[in-house]
């Protein structure tokens, strides 16, 4: 049961490949969806990969990854504090981002695949684990409701390669992206100010420590 303030972990693989993971909070579960809290500075893991720390997935080969995966350091979450909302059965979630002072930055829209598992790497909707696979492409939303499109040209690229999401899929996405564009413009939910004055209880903090991916991570794992 996903009760408010309990913590699960998010991670986030590209093609296969864990990138990073964090602990979150439940903040609240409704018919919209599951509502995460990301604290900045949360402890958790990132993938180690040639280049150092400024190293990006979407900048190396995929076809020349280690079979194995690459392996994960211990690492903090670097960007501000997020509220995510997950609504069920999307394939987006929408993301409200905060200055470290509580003000409202604005809004980001990631296009994904989502897969909860239990501690046993059993898929489970009330399970512990959140999996994002990552659709590369994302949508922008300024606090007065301008849009971009991000990774426009890394999207394209990605498209019909066997670690990554069909041409179908990307026309999906595409699709999404529009219509939330557009609910953006007419200033309709997600984007009509629901959550931007949103505030955690201070006894929240950065949630517990860090722990390593279950079972389901088939690519990397902590170095």
């Amino acid at each position: 049961m996903d009760r408010w303030g309990r913590v699960l972990w998010w991670w986030l693989r590209i093609g296969g490949q864990v990138s990073v993971g964090c602990p979150v909070r439940v903040a609240g579960h409704g018919p919209e969806g599951v509502w995460l809290w990301l604290a900045a500075g949360s402890p958790g893991w990132r993938v180690r990969l040639p280049g150092g720390r400024r190293a990006h997935l979407r900048d190396l080969d995929p076809d020349r990854w280690p079979p194995g995966g690459f392996p994960l350091r211990p690492d903090r979450w670097r960007n501000g504090s997020a509220l995510i909302l997950q609504p069920p059965g999307a394939g987006y979630a929408v993301w409200w981002f905060f200055a470290r002072d509580g003000t409202f930055g604005g809004w980001y829209v990631n296009f994904e695949r989502r897969t909860r598992y239990d501690e046993q790497g059993a898929v489970n909707e009330e399970g512990t684990d959140i999996v994002v696979d990552d659709l590369e492409l994302d949508l922008t939303v300024s606090p007065d409701r301008h849009w971009r499109w991000k990774d426009e040209q890394s999207f394209a690229a990605r498209t019909g390669h066997p670690r990554f999401w069909t041409a179908e899929e990307a026309e999906t996405v595409r699709a999404d992206g529009l219509r939330l564009a557009a609910l953006a413009e007419a200033g309709t939910f997600p984007f009509d100010g629901t959550a931007c004055d949103f505030s955690p209880p201070a006894g929240w903090g950065t949630p517990l420590g860090r722990r390593p991916p279950g079972p389901w991570a088939t690519n990397g794992g902590p170095a």
